[in-house]
């Protein structure tokens, strides 16, 4: 049993039946994206007692496998639940670093006070993943552009019918070997552009990284790959159909005149940490940053003028992927073939630099795990 700066004790079942070295390196050599999972969970319960008092307990490590739930649980009737998505990147002398984990910790947060569920210290997120990591260390792959990726998740168990927020909730650690997330050479992806569907409205929970944003997306997702796309794109159709967000991604567009522009923050937006992380990039190599309202209107206008140099999508899975054509009901906007050096591409190479240990962390980005 080990204990954390929160004075939580962690108690570690370990798994009778872990996978063997030549089971994982089975996996490890091709991980795919979400497709394997490692050997133990990393889980801490959350009650609230007759005189309403809620704390966190019974940290712990298990083995992975189902959950044992109430089929009256609020989860599965009112959507009550949350989640992360973060990297444990293994550096060339074995140890393993997760990058920003603490502003994960603040997102999980923010999310948390949407959908009503206490929140975590973020001192016992972090823990609760360096728990995980420090058990689970021979699942994280060294292979370039691959990672451990972890799913930390909130969800609520008590079993009851009445609409009010769950007393009884439960947060998990799931570790997941991961690939590319497109999937081999990383090239330009098209993507389509939603114009029947929403993925948030105002005063919602688009600013939530919760299941029910992803799974009002996916009706869109199924038009898109129908389509011939990897992604959609949404609009606010209430806001001159400002360009808001991919169903998983922030959207970022390069001008040729030097400036990096990505939709404001605006509530409907997911509050990105690889979007974070590139603009603090760009503005240290001296790029002019806009977080602006951008329409689909002033997207075609500059790329008929070819006023627009690059677009690209980012985020934890994928982190940087450029976008080489939108394709709507109307046609296409296609973005002009480059000249000269990618911006995507060089803040890429130097964001995957500072997570994987090759370059170095000027802003304390990087934390120990394992």
């Amino acid at each position: 049993m080990t204990q954390n700066a929160l004075g939580v004790e962690f108690a570690q079942r370990l798994s009778e039946t872990p996978r063997s070295a030549d089971e994982r390196a089975a996996v490890l050599a091709n991980p795919g994206f979400g497709n394997h999972f490692t050997d133990h969970t990393a889980v801490v319960d959350y009650t609230v007692d007759a005189e309403g008092k809620g704390g966190w307990h019974d940290a712990r490590i298990e083995p992975y496998g189902p959950i044992a739930m109430d089929p009256a649980a609020a989860v599965l009737h009112y959507g009550q639940e949350i989640f992360e998505g973060l990297k444990a990147y293994r550096h060339a002398d074995g140890s393993v670093w997760s990058f920003r984990p603490e502003a994960n910790a603040a997102r999980f947060n923010r999310s948390a006070r949407r959908l009503a569920l206490p929140e975590l210290p973020a001192e016992l997120f972090i823990e609760s993943l360096r728990q995980l990591v420090s058990v689970d260390k021979a699942w994280v792959p060294n292979g370039e552009g691959e990672s451990l990726y972890l799913r930390p998740f909130m969800i609520a168990t008590e079993a009851f019918l009445g609409v009010r927020p769950a007393r009884e909730v439960s947060y998990r650690v799931i570790a997941s070997p991961a690939g590319n997330y497109f999937g081999g050479e990383l090239k330009p992806v098209s993507i389509w552009l939603s114009e029947k569907y929403a993925r948030a409205g105002h005063g919602g929970t688009g600013e939530a990284k919760c299941g029910g944003n992803y799974a009002a997306s996916l009706a869109a997702q199924l038009e898109a790959e129908a389509n011939g796309c990897k992604q959609v794109l949404f609009l606010d159709p209430t806001n001159d159909n400002a360009v808001e967000e991919l169903g998983g991604m922030n959207i970022f567009f390069v001008f040729k005149d030097g400036t990096l522009v990505t939709p404001a923050l605006n509530g409907n937006i997911l509050h990105g940490v690889t979007r974070d992380s590139i603009l603090q990039l760009a503005v240290d190599r001296g790029l002019s940053v806009q977080e602006r309202k951008i329409t689909i209107d002033e997207w075609r206008e500059a790329a008929q003028a070819g006023t627009i140099s690059e677009v690209f999508a980012c985020g934890t899975a994928a982190v940087i992927t450029p976008i080489g054509e939108l394709k709507t009901a109307d046609g296409s906007l296609v973005t002009a073939p480059l000249e000269g050096e990618s911006v995507a591409m060089s803040i890429r190479e130097q964001l995957l630099g500072i997570q994987t240990g090759a370059v170095d962390d000027l802003h304390g980005w990087l934390t120990r795990l394992a």
